[in-house]
């Protein structure tokens, strides 16, 4: 039976994802759809069936979701926009047959979610005796003065310091907060920068009277790494990749004893299915935790490479279909490099 799987607004890097399924040990047969507000979204060429999608959100989005499905007959559907949401309403997915690739647990969901309330989550465990993984010091904010204050306690002892969203993908809103942001030398000598002055910083703040929760925490200046996860449909992990962000766009797959053991004390006590991530970095070698991601990740692709098929073995999961043990393999070192990819074309051959 040939599947119908369905991606929405997803990163460029889902083009990876679909090959992936596309070209999978069982040779299962899929129709991918793909749909984005962006009729110029790369991966649209790597799909059987694309479209562009309203740029709505909230409930509205949901029965577009729903209409999406059975107007296209979708058997699997792999969210990333809205995926929260959707985990709240999958009895409505499951009522017309279709398998969502999502945390089924609502709550869990958006705990992970919100990085402020999983922080908060992992030091109540361990004040119960249960530790998972080192937490950064932290404080929330939300007006200028809780700002002040914040960057006051939490940089003594010359603490570097950063601040992001509580809420957010990837990079969106980080910053470090460096003095020297604000010097000449720094303009003239700097490509590219997430460096803001804290004076800089307190300014913006200062321009309204509260904001969206933000996170002031410290510093970490050591290697980062992605722990790519898969786990049975109960929760169970049944191998997890390090992932080391090193020089550039140098990757390395490694076989980190400490960070699997985060990984593993993480799914016995979350028990998130199918496929998920952890981000960490170290500082003054403690790995401290950055944020979960309860869905791909944007390097899976990466880790792909340990000879594990994550977005496939995830669908089979999801299918109610078992796994045979998995041997990954680690000490790959891996790059990418750009490559031009053709949109659209039109024949505007001249003749000489």
């Amino acid at each position: 039976m040939v599947l119908n799987i369905w991606f929405n607004r997803w990163f460029s890097t889902v083009s990876h994802y679909m090959e992936l399924i596309r070209h999978n040990p069982d040779q299962q047969e899929f129709i991918i759809h793909g749909t984005h507000p962006n009729s110029d979204t790369v991966y649209f060429n790597y799909c059987d069936v694309f479209s562009t999608e309203p740029d709505i959100e909230g409930e509205d989005y949901i029965q577009f979701c729903l209409d999406y499905c059975i107007q296209n007959q979708i058997h699997i559907f792999v969210p990333r926009k809205e995926n929260v949401l959707i985990s709240r309403h999958l009895e409505k997915f499951e009522d017309i047959g279709v398998s969502v690739l999502v945390c089924p647990d609502g709550d869990l969901m958006a705990m992970v979610d919100n990085k402020a309330a999983m922080y908060q989550s992992l030091q109540n465990q361990e004040k119960e005796g249960n530790f998972i993984v080192t937490i950064p010091s932290y404080q929330i904010v939300n007006n200028a003065l809780e700002f002040k204050e914040a960057y006051k306690q939490l940089s003594k002892d010359n603490t570097k310091l950063c601040i992001k969203p509580v809420i957010g993908e990837g990079a969106s809103g980080f910053r470090i907060i460096d003095n020297d942001a604000d010097t000449i030398p720094f303009i003239f000598n700097t490509a590219s920068s997430q460096k803001i002055s804290y004076e800089t910083a307190l300014r913006i703040l200062q321009t309204q009277e509260h904001f969206p929760d933000l996170m002031v925490l410290e510093y970490l200046d050591g290697y980062e790494y992605s722990i790519d996860c898969l786990a049975d449909a109960d929760g169970t992990l049944l191998t997890a990749i390090p992932r080391k962000k090193a020089n550039g766009r140098i990757r390395e797959i490694e076989y980190n004893k400490d960070l699997i053991e985060i990984a593993e004390k993480m799914a016995i006590q979350y028990k998130i299915p199918y496929v998920f991530n952890i981000q960490v970095k170290y500082k003054d070698g403690i790995p401290k935790l950055l944020e979960i991601n309860p869905r791909m990740s944007g390097g899976l692709h990466i880790s792909c490479l340990a000879d594990i098929n994550f977005p496939y073995y995830a669908i089979k999961l999801l299918l109610g279909n078992q796994l045979e043990p998995l041997y990954p393999k680690f000490g790959l070192k891996a790059t990418h490099i750009e490559q031009p990819v053709i949109l659209s074309s039109e024949d505007s051959s001249v003749l000489v």
